[in-house]
């Protein structure tokens, strides 16, 4: 009976444990969270090989040798065992070479900056993480969101991430990596929802006192025409903008609503990405900043390099 009530506690532990991994990074809806799981799962599975034998040796040494059991006589005869070290040694080190593949791996396979091959045209996002809150640019559709991020489900999106101030982090924990956003600096990221859905995006890194309320909604709308019937819908709004809209928009708030534009001023992105890029070289035409920041991509490109960082923290940015 009392084993019977013990493992039904135990069953009850690991369901309440499991319900509080719904809508998070264990709650995969999209191909980089579904790799990004596995990883995480076979990576703590590898470490329990040694964790879990030393806690329940632990556990046995000490009920085995309790003061109370004093038939019990600790007293080796031998002061060193080839056999115990080769298993002490051997068994860390053949874990440590087998994480250090899959880690060596899993961070090529999973660099934010590499588009997902075989899921077919993207669509493109650039974001701007604002003091507190995000603000999503269209340049495809000509169109602007803050707090509210919509796109197709089963299509490709590349997000190209910068900040106006505070370095944030964004984040959707079901579709997968997160990385930073740094003002001055943009960072890429690929994610795709399997299924449609919306899925709760969170600034993963703390930017001040409105911290908490920078939060938004990722929508995976079910079908490309769904998609495009929203996008008609904003820009029938006829809501513009600009760069002056821009600054007032960039004033710190907390909670703010989601906002809708249906014309965005042109090369809004860039003129937020590069400002800190002109008071640096002295440069005022955001059109020559452009082609150099184009060549930067391109030198990267044929160079083969990418910033990336293992498992779903993705630090490095590009100028």
């Amino acid at each position: 009976m009392l084993i019977r009530n013990l493992c039904n506690i135990a069953l009850a532990s690991i369901v309440l444990t499991l319900s509080g991994c719904k809508g998070g990074v264990l709650d995969p809806k999209g191909q980089i969270g579904y790799d990004e799981k596995n990883l995480i799962i076979i990576a703590t599975v590898l470490m329990l090989l040694v964790v879990i034998p030393v806690i329940v040796m632990t556990l046995y040494f000490a009920w085995k040798y309790r003061d109370s059991r004093t038939h019990e006589i600790y007293a080796p005869k031998w002061a060193h065992s080839t056999k115990i070290e080769a298993i002490v040694w051997a068994v860390p080190i053949l874990i440590v070479l087998v994480l250090g593949v899959i880690t060596w791996e899993s961070t090529h396979r999973l660099d934010p900056y590499k588009p997902l091959e075989g899921k077919g045209e993207h669509i493109t996002v650039e974001v701007v993480s604002l003091n507190w809150k995000w603000l999503f640019i269209y340049p495809e559709q000509g169109i602007a969101t803050v707090n509210e991020l919509v796109f197709p489900a089963n299509v490709p999106v590349e997000f190209k991430i910068t900040s106006e101030s505070t370095m944030n982090s964004f984040f959707i924990p079901q579709l997968g990596s997160q990385i930073y956003s740094m003002a001055g600096m943009q960072t890429k990221l690929h994610l795709i929802a399997d299924e449609p859905g919306t899925f709760k995006g969170i600034s993963a890194n703390y930017s001040g006192a409105g911290f908490s309320g920078m939060k938004f909604n990722a929508i995976a709308t079910p079908t490309q025409a769904n998609f495009d019937d929203w996008v008609s819908n904003i820009k029938a709004q006829g809501n513009t903008l600009t760069k002056d809209g821009y600054y007032e928009l960039a004033e710190p708030t907390e909670n703010h609503p989601v906002t809708y534009y249906g014309n965005v001023e042109d090369d809004l992105f860039h003129t937020i990405l590069m400002k800190f890029m002109v008071h640096m070289s002295g440069k005022n035409d955001i059109s020559e900043m452009k082609g150099m920041e184009h060549k930067m991509d391109e030198h990267k490109d044929h160079s083969g390099h990418s910033d990336h960082s293992a498992h779903s923290s993705h630090t490095q940015g590009e100028e």
